[in-house]
């Protein structure tokens, strides 16, 4: 089947089509309130930490590899159970689409702070942004949690929305999930603390490579969808390299351009302050500028459905 060039444009656009559909499911629909496989994921994950944490990067090693590829064999088996049946084999990966893509949900968030700055309601603000970022929002004010959201909304539209097209157009169910997996482990051991410097080395890395050629697809889109293209190409390429993050820094200088504000500066993450360097030239951002932000992301959003669309139609062997 891999080399008929008729049913490898079939096989595209039934993928084409379930990520479309899948896309369209997490619009609507938004994330499942209850069940949600991808708390599941990391249940299953924090049980498999307690039996294979080891103060080293091996451990990590095995532990990634271990979940990474259960997911994405998981997706795998299930892409190729169904390619002889094309109402099926699309219904799988708008299923897999749905369950991974988390735009409805960071737009919603996004609106909830926006309208808590709007009325004043500082403290609700503080508590809602937590759900969005790991920096200690105690000491932030109106315009610093502005920044935290729009940074997060940034950095999470690649990661939640344009990072799960890319894969999933290339590889289906199996990078739609394998992708997702990845992305939770990060978010769950990639970081660097003394207990998990080691251990959640191999977790850290492997996302970054994933997000290599996703961030900056959102970074480009950014630069087309955006209110100042040139500013976010001139953000892009002068301050990315500040940021720590070799992904974040594309999206969030790309968005600081675009948007004309200014992103960056210092967080306090787990009692450790960390620099993130100064990206664009605008005035620092105040809570208007995140409604802003959350209509450039759904924009980004399309288009990276028409870029998944065009690499799912492609042919390949």
């Amino acid at each position: 089947m891999e080399n008929d060039p008729v049913k490898q444009k079939t096989l595209g656009r039934q993928r084409a089509l379930g990520l479309v559909l899948g896309y369209a499911a997490d619009r609507l629909v938004g994330d499942p309130q209850r069940w949600h496989p991808v708390s599941g994921f990391g249940k299953l994950a924090r049980a498999a930490e307690g039996r294979l944490y080891a103060d080293h990067r091996a451990a990590g090693v095995v532990f990634t590899s271990l979940l990474v590829g259960s997911a994405g064999a998981l997706g795998y088996v299930a892409d190729r159970a169904t390619r002889g049946r094309p109402a099926l084999s699309i219904a799988v990966t708008a299923l897999a689409t749905w369950t991974v893509l988390g735009g409805r949900s960071l737009g919603f968030e996004a609106r909830t702070i926006d309208v808590q700055l709007r009325d004043g309601d500082l403290a609700a603000a503080r508590r809602q942004v937590t759900h969005l970022v790991g920096r200690d929002p105690s000491q932030l004010d109106e315009n610093g949690i502005a920044r935290a959201t729009i940074e997060s909304v940034a950095e999470n539209t690649s990661d939640a929305v344009v990072a799960p097209l890319w894969w999933g157009a290339l590889l289906g169910p199996a990078g739609l999930l394998g992708y997702r997996a990845a992305n939770t482990l990060d978010a769950r051991v990639g970081h660097r603390t003394p207990r998990l410097e080691r251990f959640g080395w191999a977790s850290a890395r492997f996302d970054d490579l994933l997000n290599l050629v996703p961030a900056r697809l959102t970074a480009v889109l950014a630069v087309a969808l955006g209110e100042d293209g040139r500013g976010a190409v001139r953000a892009w390429r002068r301050d990315a390299r500040q940021h720590p993050s070799p992904n974040a820094g594309p999206v969030e200088a790309a968005f600081a351009g675009a948007l004309g504000v200014r992103l960056g500066g210092t967080n306090v993450y787990h009692g450790v302050v960390e620099d993130r360097g100064t990206l664009g030239d605008g005035p620092a951002p105040a809570p208007g500028d995140i409604g802003r932000t959350a209509r450039l992301a759904s924009k980004i959003g399309i288009g990276a459905v028409v870029a998944a669309v065009a690499v799912a139609l492609v042919p390949r062997r």
